[in-house]
């Protein structure tokens, strides 16, 4: 089986999340004896942690990914699973998120004849939804029975504009804010007889909205607090509002904590009477260029892509997040990001075949 041939098998699999329609099965034939399997489902939620030792070293590299996809949506011109090559691309749902990833590391893996230490694969079905039994409950049980990795290289789509243009040596985290400004309700024609939350607020708004909480560095860009709703009143003219709800969202560094973005609002609000919360959805980490990792994977995109990569922290989350809390040297590295989630999702054969030739020369050379 060439690794189009494996790549179009998955992409067939209708996996949406946290179905995995059967894709484990066939996984667990395609590495066959030589790979061995630690079912770690938890719920609904399917985990697959394959691993094979080639010698005593106890280096441990592992690649990460999921195996579910967004529901396709409508509007596309060619059945999402059917995954036909047409003039060099495959049009299909999770060709770019990220089934291309999972069959590069897949067939790199399988055809290894050398790798100096323990190789391993960890997938979930659940990293498009809310993630919650996937791959930090693998992580966590891995933790248990001292198999956590020493690295990892999560196969998410990664480059910009050309293939092997960037990787991710980190990921921002998402903290999320809600403000409710109390007021009293009155008539609008009796101003002097109500509290206005929204007159209240209105000098505030500018100290906070799109405002940096800190400078950013070398790995990010500064996090920058991002108003995202506000709402109030009765949608009529002549009543005030009792109150006014604000929601927001950070995407912060490492520079930028949740306690250090309670304690801005905070002191911005003082004097209103109010309420407020926050929620941190995924924290950030950032994986140090000098790691081996880091260096091994621009080695090998330079050796067979002839390309200098740089390094990246944009975009949203992913589950190399997991990696980093549990203090493994992750980073990110898969086919350009132009088309995932979206209608008409495809990749190209050329990236799938050099991404798997990065990862095979990677593992041959680590």
């Amino acid at each position: 089986m060439t690794i189009i041939e494996l790549f179009q098998t998955l992409l067939r699999f209708k996996s949406i999340t946290p179905n995995d329609d059967g894709a484990f099965d066939f996984i667990d034939e395609y590495l066959g004896k030589e790979w061995s399997c630690i079912n770690i489902d938890r719920e609904d939620t399917k985990n697959r942690f394959y691993y094979k030792k080639f010698n005593d070293n106890p280096q441990h590299l592992c690649f990460a990914g999921h195996i579910d996809v967004v529901p396709t949506g409508e509007g596309w011109e060619l059945d999402p699973f059917e995954a036909k090559v047409i003039d060099g691309v495959i049009t299909a749902r999770g060709s770019q998120d990220m089934k291309s990833g999972v069959a590069a590391f897949l067939y790199a893996c399988k055809h290894s004849q050398n790798f100096d230490g323990m190789l391993s694969i960890l997938l979930t079905s659940d990293e498009e939804g809310e993630g919650t039994y996937g791959t930090i409950k693998a992580l966590e049980h891995l933790k248990t029975i001292d198999m956590i990795p020493h690295y990892g290289i999560v196969a998410e789509p990664t480059c910009e504009e050309v293939f092997g243009d960037a990787i991710k040596v980190g990921r921002r985290g998402s903290i999320n804010g809600y403000i409710t400004i109390k007021g009293k309700q009155g008539h609008a024609a009796y101003p002097e007889k109500c509290i206005n939350p929204v007159h209240n607020f209105a000098s505030v708004l500018p100290q906070i909205a799109g405002v940096n909480l800190d400078n950013g560095d070398e790995y990010f860009a500064p996090s920058k607090l991002v108003i995202t709703d506000i709402r109030g009143g009765m949608q009529v003219t002549n009543v005030t509002p009792n109150e006014l709800k604000i929601m927001f969202n950070v995407r912060n560094s490492t520079n930028t904590t949740k306690e250090t973005v309670e304690a801005f609002i905070q002191e911005k609000l003082n004097g209103l009477e109010y309420d407020f919360r926050t929620t941190q959805g995924s924290y950030p980490f950032v994986t140090n260029k000098t790691s081996k990792v880091v260096k091994a994977m621009e080695n090998s995109i330079k050796e067979v892509l002839n390309i200098t990569t740089k390094h990246s922290t944009h975009g949203g989350t992913s589950d190399a997040r997991y990696f980093g809390a549990f203090g493994i040297e992750a980073i990110e590295f898969g086919v350009i990001n132009d088309t995932i989630h979206s209608v008409g999702e495809r990749t190209s054969v050329k990236e799938v075949e050099g991404l798997t030739a990065v990862f095979e020369d990677l593992i041959a050379k680590f």
